[in-house]
């Protein structure tokens, strides 16, 4: 599976372990935005997502979003989140993933990234030399091309399931 397999594989962005990522030396945090943090095209983030990421800012946490998404009211959500955003992003390519961490003042080794997608998000944190944590996606309404991309995720990840 290689450049497809995920450093972690969880049902949901608040069962990461900030302890146990802070232990394991990542300072660093890239979020995907659409089905990830928030059900697609809702503005609804739940709040288990809200308090998580409190408790990373807390913890010393530098975070932002790398989005795909290319609309406007991507900046609206992530400001109501308090995190910076890259967006137009075009993952899998990892300019974005470089040009986020730059901007957070975080090195490579000690950035992980966390995204529902493994042919966007867990590819493209790959190319970028970054530890990609793969979640369980919020909706199961989704664009086309993202609907025909789970399709091949579940040939490579066979009966792999989330670990909590």
């Amino acid at each position: 599976m290689g450049l497809f397999k995920p450093y972690r594989f969880l049902s949901s962005v608040d069962k990461v372990d900030l302890e146990q990522l802070a232990a394991d030396g990542f300072d660093c945090i890239l979020l995907d935005m659409d089905n990830t943090v928030l059900p697609r095209d809702t503005e609804v983030v739940p709040d288990a997502v809200i308090e998580w990421i409190a408790r990373a800012k807390e913890m010393g946490f530098k975070m932002s979003f790398v989005s795909n998404n290319w609309h406007g009211y991507v900046f609206d959500r992530a400001a109501k989140l308090g995190l910076p955003i890259v967006h137009k992003a075009m993952k899998p390519f990892p300019l974005a993933y470089h040009i986020a961490k730059r901007r957070l003042g975080c090195k490579r080794k000690a950035t992980v990234s966390i995204g529902d997608q493994l042919m966007t998000d867990v590819f493209g944190s790959r190319l970028a030399g970054i530890k990609p944590i793969l979640v369980l996606p919020q909706a199961t309404k989704d664009l086309p091309h993202t609907l025909f991309l789970r399709k091949i995720e579940r040939l490579i990840l066979k009966d792999a399931k989330p670990t909590r």
